[in-house]
């Protein structure tokens, strides 16, 4: 695990679901653009935190340890906004 890997990770992610959120606007004309502007912004906002994290120069502890936590956090809070698009997506129907 190092850091180009986790780099790669956290755009491969973050990009997809911004992709799940354009491919829903396009095929629900009716959703709610302001909701999934919002998690358009959140999923930003978690991108540039991760990569800041992830260029941290000081780093407590073991390098593995801190790059499994930044992959932890990425899923659980990409869950967290997919949740959300979810909820968007059944409000839509």
């Amino acid at each position: 695990m190092n850091l180009r890997d986790i780099k790669k990770d956290i755009e491969y992610v973050v990009e997809a679901f911004l992709t799940d959120c354009d491919a829903f606007c396009y095929v629900n004309p009716k959703a709610d653009q302001a909701a999934v502007a919002e998690l358009y912004d959140e999923a930003v906002d978690l991108y540039n935190s991760l990569k800041d994290k992830a260029a941290a120069r000081e780093i407590e502890g073991s390098k593995k340890a801190y790059f499994t936590g930044l992959r932890k956090e990425l899923v659980e809070k990409t869950d967290a906004l997919y949740q959300k698009l979810s909820d968007l997506v059944k409000k839509t129907k």
